[in-house]
C-alpha cells in the first residue's frame, strides 16, 4: 500500500489483527536493544542543569559513575542484539502492510462544536509546537532529557490550559527541569537528576478505549503507554495548589494586554489558548511519548492521528529509523487523511520520514451541504545550509496539498479554511535563508507575522531557543520567559540568532535588533476558501507555557470565518 494513498480511517494501522499482533511481537523483541542503546547515550551525555547540579555537589566519583553506567548498558546492548535481529527480520517486511499513521476516535464528552445554520461566523483555534520528543539519548543533544516524563508534563499542560475557564486555571503542574519546583522538595527528591511522576496529590484518570485489534488480543508492544487518569471537566471553575485557589490573570491586565500591528492582534501568552480546536505537533518521534499524548488528549480531542510516517526500507538504500514525528489532535471529525514523505532528505535528517500530513475535517452541514476545512502539518529538512532541499520540499508540499484537495473536495462542499502548520526550519531574518524566504508558498498562504521577504511584523518573535540557555532563570518559567520575550534587548540572549550567508550566527551590530529565528509557522490561505465566506485573523500568539520543556516556543492562531450574507 502506497504511503501517498488517501486512506479510509480505521483505528488499526494494519488491515487485520494478525498483522497487528505480529508487529507488536516483533517490536517487543527489538525494544530491549533500542532501550539499552538509548540508556547508553543518556548515561554519557548530560544536560546543563545536570552539570550544574553535579558541580554543586562536587562529586569526585562522577567519572566512575559514568563509566560503570555506560559499561553496563553497552554490555546489555550487546546481549540483546541477537533477539533484536530476530525481531528486525519480521518487523521490516511488515512496514509494507502498515498504513502510515495510527488513528484513534474517542467518544464525545462535551457539546459538539458543529457549525449550526443560525451561526453566521465561527472562530477556529489552531496551535503548533515542536516538542523534541526524541529518544532520551538523542534529545540530550538539544539539552533536553527525560522524554517520557516531559511528555506527561507537556500533555497535562496543554490539556489543562485548553480546558480552563476564563477566570480560573489549573496550576498543579511543576516544571520538570526547574530545581526549585515543588517536586524537588525535601519530601520528594533533591535534584533534577532524579525524576518522579508524582505531579499531583491524586492521579488523573482518563478513560481508555481499545482498538478492535487490541480488544481481541493482549498487546505485546512494550512501547504502548496507558495513563489511568480521571476525566478532567472543562467546566471546572477552580484548582488548588497547596490548599490555595489560584486565578488566571485578567485578560485586560498589563501582563496580558493584546498588542496590535495593522489589523492583526498579537500577544505573548503564558498559557495555551482556551478551547483549541486543532493541535499540530512536530518531533513526536518516540512511540511511547506519542502514546502518552494520545492517552492524555483522548478525553478532549475526539480525533487523534499519531505515529505518522513510514518505517523501514524505502527503495534500495533509504532506511527510516524514525517516523515523521507529526501528531494531530482535532475536535472535529476527520473525513480523510493522507501522509507523504519527502524523498530528498539527506544526512542525519534522512533517518526520519519527514513529510506532509493533509487532513480534511467536517465542521458541520448547512442546508444539506457539507462544511469542511483542511489542516496540513509538516516538518522540513533541518540542516541550515541545505536551503535548496527545503525549497524542493516546499514544491512537493504545494503539489501534494493541491492533489489532496482536488481529490477530496466534493462539488457541494463548502471550504471554510485551509491552514498549514509546522516547523519549516527556516526564518524570515537570516540572510542564509534567502531561497526559502522568496518561495512561491508565501504567494499562496499568508503568514500573519510577515510583511515580506526579510521583513517581519514589529511584534513578531523568534520561536527557536538557544539550547545552552534553556534553564536560565530568565526563561525557566512561563512568566519569566514572557517578560524576557517582551524586552527586545533581553530576548536576543535566549533566542537563536539569524544565520548569515557565511554560515555564522549573530545579530546585526547596527540597525534593528531583530526578533530571532522564527522557524515555526501557522499559515492560512484564502483562495481555496468558498467565495461566500470571509476569513480574518482574530488573534495570533506566542506561548511560553512549555518553558524548560522544549527548545521551541509554541504558537497559536485564532481564525474567524464568517458568512456575511448568511446561508440563505
Amino acid at each position: 500500500m502506497s504511503s501517498s494513498e488517501v486512506m479510509v480511517l480505521q483505528e488499526s494501522p494494519f488491515p487485520n489483527c494478525f498483522l497487528y499482533g505480529l508487529h507488536s511481537f516483533s517490536w517487543a523483541l527489538i525494544f530491549p536493544c533500542y532501550w539499552f542503546l538509548d540508556c547508553f547515550l543518556a548515561s554519557i551525555i548530560e544536560t546543563t542543569v545536570e552539570k550544574k547540579q553535579r558541580q554543586k555537589r562536587r562529586c569526585s566519583l562522577y567519572p566512575l559513575k559514568v563509566f560503570c553506567s555506560a559499561f553496563v548498558f553497552l554490555f546489555l546492548l550487546v546481549l540483546s542484539l541477537p533477539t533484536a535481529l530476530l525481531g528486525f527480520i519480521f518487523w521490516v517486511p511488515l512496514q509494507a502492510c502498515r498504513r502510515p499513521f495510527d488513528y484513534q476516535q474517542n467518544p464525545s464528552y462535551g457539546v459538539r462544536k458543529e457549525w449550526l445554520t443560525d451561526e453566521r461566523s465561527k472562530v477556529f483555534s489552531f496551535t503548533s509546537a515542536n516538542l523534541c520528543f526524541l529518544p532520551d539519548g538523542l534529545a540530550r543533544f538539544s539539552n533536553l532529557s527525560h522524554t517520557q516524563r516531559r511528555s506527561v508534563t507537556v500533555g497535562k499542560n496543554i490539556i489543562q490550559a485548553v480546558t480552563k475557564t476564563e477566570d480560573r486555571f489549573y496550576t498543579d503542574i511543576p516544571n520538570l527541569q526547574d530545581p526549585r519546583s515543588s517536586m524537588y522538595g525535601a519530601t520528594s527528591f533533591g535534584s533534577p537528576e532524579v525524576f518522579q511522576l508524582g505531579m499531583d496529590a491524586s492521579p488523573l484518570h482518563l478513560p481508555r478505549r481499545s482498538s478492535q485489534c487490541e480488544r481481541g488480543a493482549i498487546s505485546a508492544d512494550p512501547s504502548s503507554v496507558i495513563i489511568d487518569t480521571p476525566e478532567m471537566q472543562p467546566e471546572s471553575r477552580h484548582a488548588q495548589e497547596n490548599g490555595m485557589v489560584l486565578s488566571l490573570p485578567d485578560a485586560n491586565s498589563p501582563s496580558e494586554i493584546t498588542q496590535r500591528s495593522g489589523d492583526i492582534p498579537c500577544r505573548i501568552s503564558t498559557f495555551f489558548p482556551m478551547d483549541v480546536d486543532f493541535v499540530c505537533l512536530q518531533e513526536v518521534f518516540d512511540k511511547r511519548a506519542a502514546a502518552t499524548l494520545k492517552s492524555l488528549f483522548s478525553s478532549h480531542f475526539e480525533h487523534i492521528l499519531y505515529n505518522v510516517g513510514v518505517y523501514g526500507l524505502l527503495g534500495c538504500s533509504d532506511f527510516k529509523f524514525f517516523n515523521s514525528g507529526l501528531f494531530l489532535a482535532s475536535r472535529y471529525p476527520v473525513l480523510s487523511a493522507q501522509y507523504r514523505h519527502y524523498p530528498n532528505g539527506c544526512g542525519e535528517d534522512a533517518l526520519a520520514a519527514k513529510g506532509l500530513l493533509c487532513v480534511k475535517v467536517q465542521l458541520g452541514k448547512i442546508q444539506g451541504r457539507q462544511l469542511i476545512g483542511y489542516v496540513n502539518c509538516t516538518h522540513l529538512h533541518a540542516p541550515e545550509a541545505d536551503g535548496h532541499i527545503r525549497c524542493a520540499q516546499l514544491d512537493f508540499l504545494i503539489q501534494w496539498i493541491a492533489e489532496f484537495q482536488e481529490k477530496n473536495t466534493g462539488i457541494n462542499d463548502i471550504v471554510a479554511f485551509d491552514v498549514l502548520c509546522g516547523d519549516l526550519n527556516f526564518d524570515n531574518c537570516s540572510s542564509d535563508d534567502h531561497l526559502e524566504q522568496g518561495h512561491r508558498l508565501f504567494g499562496l498562504y499568508k503568514d500573519p507575522c510577515r510583511e515580506g521577504p526579510r521583513k517581519e511584523k514589529d511584534w513578531a518573535v523568534g520561536t527557536l531557543l538557544r539550547p545552552q540557555t534553556l534553564y536560565d532563570d530568565a526563561v525557566l518559567t512561563p512568566e519569566n520567559m514572557k517578560r524576557t520575550l517582551e524586552m527586545e534587548e533581553d530576548r536576543r540572549q535566549f533566542l537563536a540568532a539569524p544565520i548569515q550567508t557565511d554560515g555564522s550566527a549573530g545579530y546585526p551590530e547596527t540597525g534593528p535588533v531583530g526578533s530571532g529565528r522564527r522557524i515555526d509557522y501557522v499559515l492560512y490561505r484564502e483562495e481555496t476558501v468558498s467565495r461566500t465566506l470571509v476569513t480574518e485573523i482574530k488573534e495570533f500568539m506566542f506561548i511560553t507555557q512549555l518553558a524548560g520543556l522544549t527548545d521551541h516556543i509554541p504558537i497559536g492562531m485564532q481564525l474567524s470565518v464568517s458568512s456575511p450574507t448568511g446561508w440563505d
